[in-house]
């Protein structure tokens, strides 16, 4: 039975970390797409997109619809990761770079694992937050000691967007427990659907002119990778680990988003990743050992 159980929870933070590798690809993504569509399109457009997709599966698959009492919490997974982190992220990237703000994202396991304890009623070990805040503090001293691309108003959008993120993933996962990881996502996004739409069609680009196929290929990335194939096995993994141990995953994703940004974007990346990424893959690791 032990070794179940810990076979188990190695699937999940197998599966959490496929879902970190696709998530890092969002903000260098996102950025592509805004520069030519506005972020309040880009988030829109998205969720419907996905909404659809993921409407598509739910009647293929027959799957039952939520009660009633979980919709509550369905609504919560939405605001914060299918509306609230999204809008924040695309107006942020119009004040900083996918390079500045990707960085932020190491702020984000330690505000899963604290929504975690509040939402999920999780309680890791004390040394489990020595390792959390290590790791986030290495992000953040990374992020100050690159400091290019900066602007305050960026920065506390992002802020706002990781609190928003966090909850929605503590939420999410705790809910994955009954209805499936997918099955969150999805239902979620069929839930904002109804708004989303409308959005999108009044916020939509009176033609393509002008709009390159960068930003288009940003659109799509975000829309059915970042917003539904990522969130796939990435509320599989909390579900099946903890919140608070498997989204110290999270870590490594402003490393992963960096090494795209460079790659995709031109932005500079300085040596100073490489010292932090091994800094911070102790500290995963440490925090997986007491999660």
């Amino acid at each position: 039975m032990e070794k179940a159980s810990l076979g188990w929870k190695s699937s999940g933070w197998g599966s959490g970390l496929l879902g970190v590798i696709i998530f890092s690809g969002s903000l260098p993504a996102t950025r592509l797409a805004v520069a030519d569509f506005t972020p309040l399109f880009v988030t829109s457009a998205r969720a419907v997109i996905a909404a659809l997709l993921g409407a598509v599966f739910l009647a293929a698959l027959r799957q039952k619809r939520p009660d009633r009492a979980d919709l509550g919490s369905l609504a919560i997974v939405a605001a914060g990761v299918v509306v609230g982190f999204p809008l924040l992220t695309g107006i942020a990237l119009q004040h900083i770079t996918a390079a500045h703000s990707v960085v932020f994202i190491g702020l984000l396991p330690l505000a899963t694992a604290i929504f975690g304890v509040l939402r999920a009623g999780e309680r890791p070990k004390p040394a489990f937050w020595l390792f959390s805040t290590v790791g986030a503090a290495t992000v953040a001293g990374f992020a100050l000691f690159q400091g290019s691309g900066a602007s305050l108003t960026g920065d506390l959008l992002m802020v706002a967007a990781i609190l928003l993120c966090g909850l929605g993933y503590a939420e999410g996962a705790s809910l994955s427990r009954r209805l499936g990881g997918w099955q969150v996502i999805t239902w979620a996004l069929v839930l904002a659907l109804p708004v989303m739409a409308v959005i999108a069609a009044l916020t939509m680009p009176q033609g393509m002119a002008g709009i390159g196929w960068r930003a288009c290929a940003g659109l799509a990335y975000v829309s059915v990778f970042s917003m539904l194939i990522g969130f796939v096995f990435w509320y599989r993994g909390l579900a099946m680990g903890s919140v608070a141990g498997v989204g110290q995953l999270q870590l490594l994703q402003p490393f992963m988003g960096l090494l795209l940004a460079g790659a995709v974007l031109g932005e500079p990346v300085g040596w100073t990743m490489v010292l932090s990424t091994v800094v911070v893959i102790f500290c995963v690791a440490g925090a997986r050992r007491f999660s």
